[in-house]
């Protein structure tokens, strides 16, 4: 049976990672490129901050191609929409016919991804969808996943946990109000490491900020 091809939503952390190892093993999905949303001005990975050198270093190691999509800061959810709207109709005539996402339970969210994908004639797929967040988490631990936090919301998770390791010391000292995995937006990550990549990114924390209400820790090839 020939394999469906998808693009795989790349925001450079743990959650699509581990979407990419899961799909790894299908029968049915190949995964065909990786798809990452570009803040223009600040030259990063849209939310979570991370330098394009590090999402280019992670794609050479998944021998994937990378699509980005560039947009401005601030951005409207109009300009979103046509940016990504452009880049997939593209996709889509090159026989790609599902999008891949790392989502868990939000079902707003999973609403308007499969709206918008059936608007151009494409799906969505959600591998990690329904999962047990805190089971998900040390599994991904187990595996030898590795993530450090590289932007987190104050008003959810103490600034102390800016640029930490993604590990068992970090679940367990998360607020028992926090998702281990962040679904709410509580955090962000860069996975340097994980069952899908050729060899681990070598990468160093820098410096913390502040910036539109979320703390940023700048990362580095080291």
């Amino acid at each position: 049976m020939k394999k469906e091809k998808a693009l795989l939503t790349w925001s450079t952390g743990k959650d699509c990672a581990w979407a990419l190892h899961v799909l790894s093993q299908s029968r049915e999905v190949e995964v065909v490129g990786l798809l990452t949303t570009i803040t223009g001005p600040y030259e990063r990975v849209s939310m979570h901050g991370v330098r394009t050198e590090l999402l280019e270093a992670q794609a050479r190691r998944l021998l994937l191609s990378l699509r980005k999509i560039i947009i401005p800061s601030p951005c409207s959810n109009e300009a979103y929409e046509s940016a990504m709207g452009e880049c997939l109709a593209a996709a889509r005539d090159e026989g790609v016919r599902a999008v891949v996402h790392g989502d868990i339970f939000l079902e707003s969210v999973r609403k308007y991804r499969e709206e918008k994908l059936a608007q151009i004639g494409m799906k969505a797929l959600f591998p990690l969808w329904g999962a047990d967040t805190a089971q998900l988490a040390r599994e991904m631990i187990a595996a030898g996943l590795k993530a450090y936090l590289t932007c987190l919301d104050p008003r959810h998770l103490p600034r102390e946990f800016a640029g930490r390791l993604f590990d068992e010391s970090f679940l367990a000292d998360l607020p028992k109000t926090v998702d281990p995995l962040g679904e709410h937006g509580e955090f962000h990550t860069f996975c340097f490491d994980a069952p899908v990549f050729s060899s681990p990114i070598p990468v160093t924390p820098g410096q913390i900020v502040e910036r539109e209400g979320f703390v940023f820790t700048d990362l580095t090839l080291t």
